[in-house]
């Protein structure tokens, strides 16, 4: 077959090196990650497996820094959002769901679909979500119909990030004994995050962001608080169910065969963050992060592109959702970063469809490799001659450098 017939993905195929991943998920898998799942399935309860599968949860719960019981389920996040609300909320039941963007918004709709009477908060997707207006709907929720706040910690349409433990001593200060259940699926091993500390109910997380892990793994914590109004919940539930789970490590841990190969993949990455230490992780993100500020920042110069997430402080250091002007596709910038300058960058969600894309910064990623995709963006701009001041790159590149003066050699 000529060449000229197999079309646009032939014309893929013939480019030459590597295509870069800057999607705010999935995001890129260490290869030692892939090694480590380059194996064969084993029997159920062999001893290195069952071994394997404690070290992930008890991996995990180093990560989510909590004392109480972790599940994990075959799924993306939107599995582990469905198990967090089978298990704690009866249809009927009232859940408070901050306005954060797009996944919230998402969010919702799942509860209401499982028959949970929702009530919104509103917000505003250029601000992370103001934590004295969740305490005053809880404050002004008398009867305590309100069973659960549901909060996005990261949403990664908007790029924003709202504080979890501010929003957990606003509900204090209301007095008001509804869980709080956080989606921690953007920002979980990228920033921060304190389950029991901050005073978390149940965190709901998934495999394919800051874990560096392959898609495909579900994850969701929960602690006594929470599993005692698990116990006293009544609805129809199965697969989701935490009861069968608590049961032991092991066949029925995973509610049937387990993810073998996939639990493989996930202890691997579990040791990388270890190994480069939590604080250090999410020091690099927040380098990286603003580098990439800096960069659009220049960008912004001409007025046709703009960081969507006003205030510096609320922004998600894994991923920068930048927004466009009138009349300029950013569709058309994400599709031609991906085909042209093989650099996969993330396009705009609900309301921002069209008129946003995103640039990942998280998981496993350092500063060479947010240069590639930075300098991807800025030859699409100039492409597409989109208005744009050149010199985003050199901005970036500048960020780092100073920073390696002032701290001292790093591993990014």
């Amino acid at each position: 077959m000529a060449p000229d017939t197999l079309g646009h993905t032939a014309n893929r195929a013939l480019k030459r090196g590597r295509m870069f991943l800057n999607t705010p998920g999935p995001t890129n898998v260490p290869p030692r990650v892939q090694s480590a799942m380059h194996r064969d399935t084993m029997d159920l309860n062999d001893p290195e497996f069952l071994d394997a599968a404690v070290e992930c949860f008890e991996g995990l719960k180093r990560v989510f820094r909590t004392d109480g019981e972790v599940f994990s389920y075959i799924s993306n996040g939107h599995g582990a959002w469905e198990a967090a609300l089978v298990n704690v909320l009866a249809p009927g039941d009232v859940a408070l769901v901050p306005e954060t963007g797009h996944f919230s918004n998402s969010w919702s709709d799942m509860a209401k679909a499982l028959g949970i009477e929702v009530q919104t908060v509103p917000g505003d997707w250029r601000r992370a979500h103001d934590p004295e207006k969740i305490g005053q709907a809880l404050a002004d929720d008398r009867a305590h119909r309100i069973k659960a706040v549901l909060l996005v910690q990261t949403d990664t349409a908007t790029g924003t990030t709202t504080d979890v433990k501010a929003v957990r001593a606003a509900m204090n200060r209301a007095g008001h004994p509804a869980l709080l259940v956080v989606d921690t699926i953007a920002s979980l091993g990228t920033i921060d995050f304190r389950m029991d500390e901050w005073g978390v109910d149940v965190t709901v997380s998934a495999s394919q962001k800051g874990l560096m892990m392959v898609p495909g793994m579900g994850f969701v914590a929960a602690n006594d608080k929470a599993i005692a109004v698990h116990k006293a919940t009544v609805r129809d539930r199965r697969y989701w169910d935490w009861t069968p789970r608590m049961s032991g490590h092991g066949y029925r841990t995973f509610c049937g065969t387990a993810p073998q190969i996939h639990i493989f993949g996930l202890r691997e990455g579990l040791a990388t963050l270890f190994e480069e230490g939590l604080e250090r992780v999410f020091e690099r993100h927040r380098v990286l992060a603003e580098a990439t500020w800096k960069a659009v920042d220049v960008w912004a110069g001409a007025g046709a592109v703009e960081i969507n997430a006003l205030v510096p402080a609320e922004r998600s250091l894994g991923v920068t959702t930048i927004i466009t002007g009138e009349g300029i596709d950013a569709n058309r910038i994400r599709e031609i970063c991906r085909d042209e300058m093989m650099a996969g960058i993330g396009g705009g969600l609900g309301a921002f469809g069209g008129r946003a894309f995103r640039i990942g910064h998280m998981g496993d990623m350092n500063a060479p490799m947010l240069y590639a995709c930075l300098g991807a963006v800025e030859a699409t701009l100039a492409y597409l001659d989109v208005p744009h001041t050149p010199g985003g790159v050199t901005a970036a590149v500048r960020h780092v450098a100073d920073y390696k003066k002032t701290h001292g050699p790093t591993t990014f």
